[in-house]
């Protein structure tokens, strides 16, 4: 069997998914071209060497339709024979890409692939996809006859099971800017971050979404996002407290990383610096939707055969606060361990592009502590999670 080794992870800055934020005028395949160029340049490969581009994206209509991962890579000059496909698993969209192009190593599948992400929120607004249909017919609507609800009220949910308040989410909230803040002041995301040179010769290279002047008193200031009466007569325990400054915020970005087997890499005298160890994917309930990370971590370790105690990093994704505060509740995490970087509150969740970035703070953390094992997980729409085991090498 082969290793798959993970060789370089790159990514753009996190820009602010609104109109005027840094990649507002980019469009999306010449944002994700970018980062395929470097992955190339970086490690000098050519094109033809790469079996295939998998890339994650959520919102596949507009400018981020007709499948976003071979327009990107023709934008990027690579050799029209290479091959590329769109993956939506929601939020772990480019998680479930690097999935699948470690899978496809490990099974011979593949000798060289990249995996990639991407997600231009402030062109293709999340949501857009459904052009205002619903994508619930009336199968689901008899299994669910009350109706699933949005993210923001599931991640209410979660609040109130596990007795999350709000000044907990908030001191979290807070905490990610000033981890992300201290860690981009000490160039800790140098290795990392790609700049990007946008068409009026601006050259982009800083998450703008990182606020390292938050603090909990200001958060506390904000009104709750999600409520409505209709959902307080329905869900009566909510105490609403999730509010735009304890979730994730719309974000642009792009994101990808090189994966080929070990043999492959001392061919070519690469040196890799990661194998994937460990893969499991999981549904959940679709109500409360976010709550996925937590069986998904818990299948993970009975397939590695590690315990949690052998995790040097994890990376929970910051859709909201309270989803890596219920996870880390179950598992009596270290919270120094627990998104030491920051996470997407402050960094951003350009949700197709979220995936691959994890993976690459969480290697370079590895990398920068002398860890050996990182866990990274991501609560997905729907009610799923992805979760995988990295050793660093």
């Amino acid at each position: 069997m082969n290793d798959a080794v993970i060789v370089d992870v790159v990514r753009t800055a996190s820009g602010k998914g609104k109109p005027g934020g840094a990649f507002s005028a980019t469009h999306p395949t010449d944002l994700l071209a970018h980062v395929l160029r470097a992955l190339l340049e970086r490690n000098g490969l050519d094109s033809m060497q790469i079996d295939d581009v998998l890339v994650g994206c959520v919102s596949q209509i507009g400018e981020q339709s007709g499948n976003v991962a071979r327009n990107a890579l023709l934008a990027a000059g690579f050799d029209e024979r290479v091959p590329g496909v769109s993956i939506d698993r929601q939020c772990g969209s480019s998680q479930q890409a690097a999935h699948f192009a470690a899978q496809g190593v490990i099974a011979g599948a593949y000798d060289i692939v990249i995996a990639a992400g991407v997600e231009v929120m402030s062109r293709v607004p999340l949501g857009s996809s459904a052009d205002g249909a619903s994508p619930y017919g009336a199968g689901i609507a008899a299994r669910y006859p009350k109706g699933l609800v949005n993210q923001g009220i599931s991640a209410e949910l979660i609040a109130a099971k596990w007795d999350l308040n709000r000044v907990q989410l908030d001191e979290f909230s807070a905490e990610s800017h000033r981890r992300a803040a201290e860690a981009a002041a000490s160039g800790a995301f140098a290795r990392e971050l790609l700049p990007v040179t946008l068409a009026d010769g601006r050259v982009v290279d800083a998450d703008e979404t990182i606020r390292a002047d938050t603090t909990t008193s200001a958060l506390a200031q904000l009104k709750p996002a999600f409520h409505s009466e209709e959902m307080e007569l329905r869900f009566p325990q909510i105490d609403w407290e999730i509010t735009a400054g304890n979730s994730s915020p719309l974000t642009d970005a792009a994101s990808g990383a090189l994966i080929m087997s070990a043999s492959m890499a001392q061919k070519l005298g690469l040196t890799p610096r990661a194998r994937f160890h460990s893969f499991a994917v999981v549904g959940d309930d679709p109500i409360f939707m976010l709550t996925g990370p937590i069986p998904a971590t818990r299948k993970i370790l009975e397939r590695s055969g590690l315990s949690f105690s052998d995790l040097d990093v994890y990376e929970v994704n910051e859709a909201f606060a309270s989803v890596p505060l219920a996870w880390a509740h179950e598992f009596h995490a270290d919270p120094a361990k627990l998104n030491p970087l920051g996470g997407a509150i402050a960094l951003g969740h350009a949700v197709g592009a979220s995936g691959t970035r994890l993976l690459g703070t969480m290697l370079h953390q590895l990398e920068a502590t002398g860890g050996r094992y990182g866990l990274q997980t991501m609560c997905e729409g729907g009610g799923m999670a992805n979760t995988i085991i990295i050793e660093r090498l």
